[in-house]
C-alpha cells in the first residue's frame, strides 16, 4: 500500500476525527481559562472563609458515603460508559466539521493562487545561426 493510500486512510477513520475534535474542543477551552482564573481569583478570599465549615461537613457525610460507595461506584461506572461513549460521537462529529472546513479552506487559497498566478511563459526555442 501506498504512502498516499495509507494516510487517506488514517484522515478517514473516526479516530482521526475524534482526535480533531479533542483538539479543537482543547483550544476552545483554552482560551476560555484567563477569564475562569480571573474569576476564581476574585473569588479566593470568600472560598477561603468557607474552607473550614465545608471540611467539617464533609466529614459528616464520610461514614455514610463510604457505606454507599461500591452500589454509586457501579452506577457511575455504567453512566460513565454511556458518557464516553457520546464524547467520542460528538468530538468525532466535531473534528469532521474541523477537518472539513480546514480543508475547504486550504482548497479555496489553492485556488486563489492558481487563479492569480502567472502562466509560465513559453520555452523559447534556441536561435541557431545559419552556416555560410
Amino acid at each position: 500500500m501506498t504512502l498516499a493510500t495509507e494516510v487517506k486512510k488514517l484522515t478517514e477513520s473516526k479516530p482521526f476525527y475524534a482526535v480533531a475534535g479533542v483538539g479543537d474542543f482543547a483550544v476552545e477551552k483554552l482560551r476560555e481559562l484567563p477569564e475562569q482564573l480571573q474569576k476564581l481569583q476574585s473569588r479566593r478570599s470568600e472560598l477561603a472563609k468557607d474552607l473550614p465549615e465545608r471540611a467539617r461537613e464533609y466529614a459528616g457525610k464520610a461514614e455514610s458515603f463510604a457505606k454507599e460507595f461500591p452500589e454509586r461506584a457501579r452506577v457511575y461506572a455504567d453512566q460513565l460508559t454511556n458518557k464516553a461513549t457520546e464524547a467520542y460521537e460528538d468530538f468525532a462529529t466535531r473534528g469532521r466539521r474541523v477537518v472539513s472546513k480546514t480543508s475547504g479552506d486550504v482548497a479555496l487559497e489553492l485556488e486563489e493562487v492558481s487563479q492569480t498566478a502567472k502562466p509560465a511563459a513559453p520555452a523559447r526555442k534556441p536561435r541557431t545561426t545559419k552556416a555560410k
